[in-house]
């Protein structure tokens, strides 16, 4: 053997130990980001815990806030974060969020850009509670949080949740599936084919697994099972690694119909005897279409025992309002015919 092919056959033999190191050190800067962001949203609490008490006690406005804000920045040349507009949003930071128990301790797992956002989008404790948490799971970035905010996340899984919690209750994987999915990043025609969808949407996994979630871990496009003689093709295959399941994703450009299910339901079992490792949860599935009846979607999940669900997808950004009054509606409903877990 040559010296050359010594030299890479000895990096080849110590790669897996120098990736060790490479996890030690990336472990090491996430700790040590966590611990300063952590100090970071202390500091803003504490300063707007001090804003709060001086508005309150001896009328602080905006002058003197202003001036508070200059004597800051004359202490500490080129320190950033304290403009007039950023010490009212740390007084409004520490009213929202003071004496709440419950979420005053997940303020501190995300950045600050990230609590100003939900802080100035979310208008109840639920809704912060949701972005917090989900913004935390997922670590988004500013401009995945901006987008999940805009898409109205909050108001569709909640809808979702009502509509679908008789099945989700029957297998929890179903949990990581909505009722409704926003792919306005798709930029297709409203008139498009299946095969334009199925490839935008592969030229835009990034975005599409955003609003899935991002346990979300792509398998394969025109996934190919066999079954006797005949092979049959899934639209799309993902798996989720929380639920550790393979997920089967139909998608259809017309209204749901019932027999959309059976096709579905015979991909699972598919996936289930042929394709699913041994460590693995039974496969779970979604049909994708345009439209659907919920009554035609209750009758046709009723009387099966397959993890699946139908959700309808849009091109285009809903309207905050009609979803909020959606959601409100179901409640109510929920109430009157007492479904509520209260």
């Amino acid at each position: 053997m040559n010296t050359e092919s010594t030299k890479n056959t000895l990096i080849s033999d110590n790669t897996t130990a120098f990736s060790e190191v490479i996890k030690i050190i990336e472990k090491a800067r996430e700790n040590a980001f966590r611990a300063v962001n952590h100090e970071l949203i202390s500091m803003y609490w504490e300063i707007g815990q001090f804003i709060s008490k001086k508005v309150a006690a001896e009328n602080w406005g905006k002058s003197i806030v202003k001036e508070f804000s200059q004597f800051i920045q004359s202490h500490f040349i080129g320190i950033k974060g304290f403009s007039p507009q950023n010490i009212w949003r740390m007084r409004q930071f520490y009213d929202t969020y003071a004496g709440n128990v419950r979420l005053s301790p997940l303020v501190r797992e995300i950045t600050w850009t990230n609590n100003v956002i939900i802080m100035m989008a979310a208008k109840t404790d639920e809704e912060r509670e949701f972005f917090l948490l989900l913004t935390a799971k997922n670590k988004y970035s500013k401009r995945e949080l901006e987008r999940q905010v805009t898409s109205s996340l909050y108001e569709r899984t909640m809808i979702s949740n009502e509509k679908n919690q008789l099945f989700i209750k029957r297998n929890e994987g179903l949990s990581a599936l909505r009722d409704s999915y926003v792919l306005e990043f798709l930029d297709i025609p409203e008139r498009h084919k299946e095969k334009e969808l199925r490839k935008a949407i592969i030229a835009n996994l990034r975005d599409f697994i955003l609003e899935f979630g991002k346990d979300f871990s792509f398998v394969g496009e025109e996934y190919r099972v066999q079954v006797g003689n005949s092979d049959f093709i899934i639209d799309l295959l993902f798996y989720n690694r929380e639920l550790s399941c393979l997920v089967a994703i139909e998608l259809k450009i017309d209204q749901f119909k019932p027999e959309h299910l059976g096709q579905l339901e015979f991909y699972l079992e598919a996936l289930d005897r042929d394709v699913k490792k041994e460590n693995e949860n039974p496969s779970v599935g979604l049909i994708l279409c345009t439209k659907k009846d919920d009554e035609v979607v209750e009758y046709a999940l009723s009387r099966s025992m397959s993890p699946a669900l139908i959700a309808v997808y849009q091109t285009h950004l809903p309207q905050k309002a009609l979803l909020t009054n959606k959601l409100r509606e179901l409640r109510e409903l929920a109430e009157a015919e007492g479904l509520t877990d209260d």
